[in-house]
């Protein structure tokens, strides 16, 4: 097993603390569901796999010449509805469900195997509900919709699950200790982000409760979902963070950053979300102050934390030597790859201006930099979890191929928000008027299409580790 020892991977003797040279690792303990963690690992593989499938076709609608071939107008909002909700939605609450199961203590498992079930159920209705005519797409921020029957009711099944997976993770959350090492710093990130999630759904239960009558569809959803959304900002972000600090320990990169320290800003981030429940107090759901005061808690909570392990992991990263063992490029093309995504949303985040695509130019950004880290901690847990390691060229190569393609995308997206095209909109409604702006957005298309090729490799690289036992699994095939 690749930089652990028996023992620290739930072997027999339970659960080791994590070495000095890596101080930012968690061990799976003898006690834990592990069918349940892999419940969940496969329940994010499925949603990324069902998502896929629409961005190719979402992609193709954008793309200047492909477009002329698809029914673009409506059919691109319908795509990108569930490519959202699958690809950001559940493939997160899957790898939330996953490490949060994994760090549990063996309480109420029958409360997280109902969760799973209904989180499956939900998934499911969302991904069939364009094929049963559900309802008119509605381009919220944070979660579209479709406004229709299937779509709805699968959401409201999805929410349900989330709720159940909240509570089973309080119930069965881990005791600190007192030393404060590395693995209680990745728990009380995993416990800091469970809160945060439950934080975000009082949120939406909120929100969809004081939301006033007889709004139109896309105001509605628009007010319903921007408090719950922002709080689950911090829930993606923690789990980020926690991402970044244990695949930068695992392949050996001595992080410059006390674990007391570490605790304290990811205490930090906690703490900010707690403004979301002040929102509620101090300003009415459909005004202004309510919403800004929710984007001022995001920008405050996630910069205080996210620099300084972020510039702590780079200069481990630095000064660390390539590790051999086996799988560790790929930890290590994930980890820099999500870092360089993030980084990159952020800094076009501080430049957007008016509604453009620079707007999702800066919250791809940011999301991939996640989805690239949980895609990380996917490869790290998988010999730990009893598959096999993946390695070879194509899990080597897949973190970089994808994280280089979402690049490209992005910079299209703010090459065209330069000139004033729409967000929301594809085909003959972006009204591209000039050489320039087409080319901005063949970029954005041609990465996307890389970006796709780099999901379709991680799919194909983690399938192909679940099909092969560890046991029977030979170092070295790719």
């Amino acid at each position: 097993m690749s930089g652990v020892s028996a023992a620290q991977d739930g072997g027999p003797g339970g659960c080791t603390t994590a070495s000095s040279r890596s101080p930012y690792t968690l061990a799976i303990a003898a006690d834990t569901d592990r069918s349940l963690v892999r419940g969940w690992l496969w329940l994010g593989l499925l949603a990324l796999i069902v998502s896929g499938v629409y961005s190719i076709l979402l992609v193709a609608s954008r793309t200047p010449g492909i477009n002329a071939m698809l029914p673009v107008a409506d059919f691109f909002r319908v795509a990108l509805v569930v490519h959202v909700d699958l690809s950001v939605l559940v493939w997160f609450l899957a790898l939330a469900g996953m490490l949060w199961s994994l760090s549990s203590r063996p309480r109420v498992p029958a409360l997280g195997w109902l969760a799973l079930a209904l989180a499956c159920a939900g998934t499911a209705m969302l991904g069939i509900a364009p094929f049963a005519g559900s309802g008119l797409p509605i381009m919220a921020n944070y979660i579209p919709v479709l406004d229709g029957g299937m779509f709805l009711y699968g959401l409201g099944v999805l929410g349900v699950a989330a709720a159940l997976l909240v509570l089973r993770s309080l119930i069965a959350a881990p005791a600190l200790g007192m030393a404060f090492d590395g693995s209680d710093v990745l728990r009380f990130g995993l416990n800091a982000s469970v809160i945060a999630t439950a934080v975000a759904l009082l949120a939406f239960a909120a929100s969809l409760w004081l939301t006033p009558g007889g709004l139109d569809s896309q105001t509605y959803y628009e007010i319903a979902f921007w408090g719950g959304g922002h709080a689950l900002q911090f829930t993606w972000t923690l789990l980020m963070l926690v991402a970044w600090l244990w695949l930068a320990s695992e392949i050996g990169a001595r992080i410059p950053l006390s674990p007391r320290i570490a605790l304290l800003l990811l205490m930090l981030a906690l703490v900010s979300v707690f403004v979301t429940p002040w929102a509620y107090l101090a300003h009415d759901v459909s005004t202004v102050e309510h919403r800004d005061l929710h984007t001022w808690a995001m920008r405050l909570g996630g910069g205080i934390s996210i620099v300084p392990i972020g510039l702590a992991v780079v200069i481990g990263l630095v000064g660390s030597r390539r590790s051999p063992q086996p799988g560790h490029d790929a930890l290590r093309a994930a980890l820099i790859a999500s870092m360089i995504l993030f980084a990159s949303g952020g800094i076009i985040g501080i430049f957007i201006s008016g509604s453009n695509v620079r707007i999702p130019a800066h919250y791809h950004g940011c999301i991939v930099g996640v989805t690239l880290a949980l895609m990380g901690l996917v490869y790290l847990l998988l010999p730990k979890l009893g598959y096999r390691t993946p390695q070879g060229r194509m899990a080597r190569w897949q973190p970089s191929l994808y994280g280089a393609g979402q690049l490209m995308h992005i910079i299209g997206l703010v090459w065209s928000g330069g000139y004033g095209v729409q967000r929301k909109v594809a085909g003959a409604e972006q009204v591209l008027r000039s050489k320039a702006e087409i080319a901005g957005m063949g970029l954005m298309g041609m990465g996307g299409l890389i970006a796709i090729i780099g999901g379709l490799l991680f799919v194909i690289v983690v399938w192909k580790a679940l099909r092969a036992p560890q046991s029977v699994a030979k170092e070295g095939q790719s």
